[in-house]
């Protein structure tokens, strides 16, 4: 279920604004002010708790924990009511509310945010741990080969090039753990460690990073750019002073 399926949203642009204003965070790439890292947030935010089954939901109204926080850390709930509208979504998204609002009208049972760590060592990079890239994934197939520097895609030596990087990269780690960050994806958790190919410390890419089955080593399994790595990550927790921002 995804949320437009599961509402009518009115002026979307309008209350995700409205959202932005209530969650103090960069939520744009770049200069753009388009919102489309919230709008991912709640999209993807959604799904994962209606697969939970953490929508609170009864004949008067609809409600999910964003699993955000306004200027004062209290949670931010979407309140959904009955569409009126006959042959729509069944719900009509009316707003963003703190729990103060929802407690202050009444309503007392507020459902959980979503849930994507179950155990808290997955979020810690074991620096003993060597890296296996997926080289045939990573330059082999066309999609992802297109996400490298031009100057490295067409280079003969760009597997060099790369294990040079991921050297850095190691070095980086060792320097602070919190060098790798997890990013939830296909239901479970990876490490984004960051590739730097055409400058020491800026990085080009993340190389996305899942523990082999006997926890012996790491699988470095594919390479996303940095839009695509931040929207993955920013499920999890808000990013503060790394090299991953928007």
């Amino acid at each position: 279920m995804n949320l437009f399926d599961f509402t009518y949203c009115g002026n979307y642009n309008r209350q995700i604004q409205n959202l932005s204003r209530m969650v103090p965070e960069k939520w744009s790439f770049g200069d753009s002010n388009d919102n489309g890292i919230l709008k991912g947030y709640l999209e993807y935010t959604f799904k994962r708790v209606y697969e939970e089954g953490k929508i609170c939901i009864n004949q008067e109204y609809a409600i999910f924990n964003t699993g955000l926080f306004n200027h004062y850390y209290q949670p931010v709930y979407a309140y959904f009511v009955p569409n009126l509208v006959p042959d729509r979504q069944e719900w009509f998204l009316d707003g963003f509310y703190t729990e103060y609002h929802l407690l202050k009208t009444g309503i007392t049972n507020l459902p959980e945010k979503a849930e994507y760590v179950t155990n808290p060592a997955d979020l810690v990079f074991d620096t003993h741990l060597e890296i296996v890239p997926q080289y045939e994934h990573i330059f082999g197939e066309e999609e992802n080969a297109q996400r490298l520097p031009e100057n490295v895609r067409n280079s003969s030596m760009k597997v060099q090039l790369f294990d040079g990087a991921l050297r850095q990269t190691r070095r980086m780690l060792e320097a602070d753990y919190k060098t790798a960050i997890p990013q939830y994806y296909n239901h479970s958790i990876q490490l984004l460690i960051p590739i730097c190919l055409q400058s020491p410390g800026r990085p080009d890419l993340a190389l996305a990073c899942v523990k082999t089955a006997d926890g012996a080593r790491y699988l470095g399994r594919t390479c996303l750019t940095l839009k695509m790595a931040y929207h993955n990550a920013r499920l999890l927790a808000r990013l503060e002073s790394s090299w991953l921002h928007p």
